[in-house]
């Protein structure tokens, strides 16, 4: 699902124009983004949590010249789902 059919749905579902919808998911986005660069977790209880995780530096294989090459630590957003989210997904 693109961003712009997000927000027909949620315009839809929530009986508000695709203006307001897409203000509304706006400031959500960028709410969640404000929190995860201050490094700050964003948790919603049974459905999900979006946290910064390092990862780690590693050697990887190049596979067309089978040369190997270093890959440098970075932070990364991570997602891990919650178990109401994931019983309905079953």
């Amino acid at each position: 699902m693109t961003k712009k059919e997000f927000i027909e749905l949620y315009a839809a579902k929530g009986d508000i124009s695709k203006k307001e919808a897409e203000k509304y998911i706006n400031l959500f986005l960028d709410s969640v983004e404000d929190s995860l660069v201050k490094g700050e977790d964003v948790l919603f209880v049974g459905w999900g949590k979006w946290e910064v995780v390092d990862r780690a530096p590693r050697d990887v294989r190049n596979p067309q010249t089978q040369e190997l090459m270093k890959i440098e630590g970075k932070k990364v957003v991570k997602f891990k789902v919650g178990k109401l989210l994931a019983d309905k997904i079953k």
